[in-house]
């Protein structure tokens, strides 16, 4: 089977830097695992890659799509899948969690075509009964979505019911021979480095980012754009915004933690100490083309 080397963990835990480095010394390339770096023009509310950090390391699936382009899971392992047929040295790197397991294990999805008939089922829900479905079923696609772009809900739903039907059996099956690589470090810590890089993102112009993508009919309902569209809205103050985003932020990190400890058979390394983590990935990944 072909090997993968999988760099994941919770937001701002610092995957970025230390894949870089680890791939400059293996002459690897890097394939986003992240479902929001793929769109174009989200680039301080996703913390995107800038170019002056790549230091020469080849990136994947960034900056791929149109904000309008409907992107999900099943697009994404297909793509996923051929980078890794075609690179000779891969790195999965990113948080979401469901995209990275979708394209190393044996799920098989189908994207169904658009039924007319099908969505006149749901004439009778409003836009806000109809996202909530949405969120049931494939929570990743409701974060891409406005709830009131009521027809990508409904292809979002379709989507959604289709992958549920076709991803019971073989799920955990292995298609590669994949290391998986945890980062993680103590909670307290995290969430000041959380709270910090937001702090940044607002420096760099994040309601301008927000705010430019609203003027052309983009409103997501993502971390960091979702809080400041409610502000642009007038629902909250910027203020308040800005917590919600750090708070939220926050509770996102410790779900990703969650998913991946009971999801991904990992080697687990706290990154406190950046510089013994290379030490500890570097043998890990050493190892690992050698076996």
């Amino acid at each position: 089977m072909r090997k993968v080397v999988v760099i994941c963990g919770p937001t701002a835990v610092g995957k970025t830097s230390l894949s870089i480095e680890l791939a400059k010394k293996y002459q690897a390339e890097i394939i986003s695992g992240d479902s929001v770096q793929v769109y174009k023009g989200l680039d301080i509310g996703s913390a995107k890659i800038k170019e002056s950090e790549k230091q020469g390391v080849v990136h994947h699936l960034i900056d791929v799509y149109e904000p309008s382009d409907l992107y999900d899971v099943a697009t994404f392992q297909k793509e996923v899948r051929k980078k890794i047929d075609e690179i000779e040295k891969p790195f999965l790197v990113g948080g979401t969690g469901l995209y990275i397991k979708a394209a190393l294990y044996n799920y098989e999805f189908d994207t169904p075509k658009r039924d007319i008939e099908e969505e006149k089922k749901y004439d009778l829900l409003s836009n806000d009964e109809l996202f909530e479905m949405l969120v049931k079923l494939d929570y990743d696609a409701s974060l891409l979505i406005h709830k009131n772009n009521r027809r990508r809900v409904l292809r979002a739903i379709a989507m959604a019911n289709d992958k549920k039907r076709s991803s019971l059996q073989q799920k955990d099956e292995p298609l590669y021979d994949a290391l998986i690589l945890y980062l993680t470090m103590p909670r307290e810590q995290l969430y000041n480095r959380i709270n910090e890089r937001v702090d940044i993102m607002v420096e760099e112009g994040l309601l301008d980012e927000v705010n430019s993508l609203k003027e052309k009919g983009h409103t997501f309902n993502i971390l960091g754009y979702r809080e400041l569209n409610d502000y642009l809205d007038g629902l909250i103050n910027y203020e308040d915004a800005i917590d919600l985003i750090k708070q939220n932020t926050r509770h996102l990190a410790k779900r990703q933690e969650t998913w991946f400890r009971n999801q991904m058979k990992a080697l687990i390394v706290d990154v406190t100490n950046k510089e013994d983590a290379l030490i500890k990935l570097d043998e890990a990944i050493k190892s690992f083309y050698k076996r």
